[in-house]
């Protein structure tokens, strides 16, 4: 049957009775599950290992600062390392940073469990504290929904930028809509007609109405020019007097 089709036989569980096969394309099937390996480790957050430094000396109100702290990162899937340092006579009281690791436990017990159990490494005491089981689901199922909506908002911002606007896109008129904008057109074709008509019996009434202004100048310089001759004869007149 395999060889009818033109695929591949693919032995799926050899241990069952009897053993089951598929008819598949196997270059297909292997391509596809390396897909899915890749975008699994893609969307995967490696966990890191966080240290907090802590003193013999530090006092209550430090010490929840820094449990807070390390409450944040536990939250985001982390490990986190405390170590006490110890310097110069302080070795000869170690109980004092056994104390505070076990104080700082007992604040993280509701979301952490130990990895690790206070250990004395040269001059330091240290314990690791992990996310337990509830904590790390929520953690890796907000890192999921990050990649989702990055994905998302992918594909939407690839969407708006292939699709074009409806701005761009002119309308079609319907055959009434366009008769209506014809006649409208012509409409306004005639309009301007008798404006043009109306504007050359405007320009024809402004010429006869220069022409009376140039007429009238005329008058007015005619008897600009009378009143210099009669100006002239009383000079004349005066001059015989004397």
């Amino acid at each position: 049957m395999a060889d009818e089709h033109g695929v591949d036989l693919v032995e799926v569980a050899p241990n069952a009775t009897p053993p089951v096969c598929r008819l598949m394309d196997y270059g297909k099937f292997r391509y596809e599950q390396s897909k899915k390996e890749r975008e699994a480790r893609k969307n995967q957050r490696q966990t890191e290992l966080k240290e907090v430094r802590l003193k013999p000396k530090t006092g209550d109100h430090d010490l929840g600062v820094k449990a807070r702290q390390a409450r944040k990162f536990l939250h985001a899937g982390d490990k986190v390392k405390f170590t006490v340092r110890f310097r110069g006579r302080e070795l000869a009281h170690t109980e004092v940073g056994r104390e505070i690791l076990d104080e700082i436990v007992e604040q993280l017990r509701d979301i952490a469990v130990v990895e690790q159990k206070p250990l004395m490494e040269s001059r330091a005491m240290t314990v690791v504290l992990a996310p337990n089981a509830k904590v790390l689901k929520a953690a890796q199922q907000a890192q999921k929904d990050l990649a989702r909506r990055q994905r998302e908002e992918k594909q939407r911002r690839l969407a708006g930028e292939d699709a074009p606007t409806s701005a761009d896109e002119p309308t079609p008129l319907s055959d009434d809509e366009a008769v209506d904008e014809d006649d409208e057109l012509d409409l306004l074709d005639d309009e301007d007609v008798e404006l043009d008509d109306e504007f050359e019996d405007d320009e024809d009434f402004e010429d006869d109405d220069d022409d009376e202004d140039d007429e009238d100048d005329d008058d007015e310089d005619d008897e600009d020019d009378e009143d210099d001759e009669d100006d002239d004869g009383d000079v004349e007149v005066a001059k015989k007097r004397r």
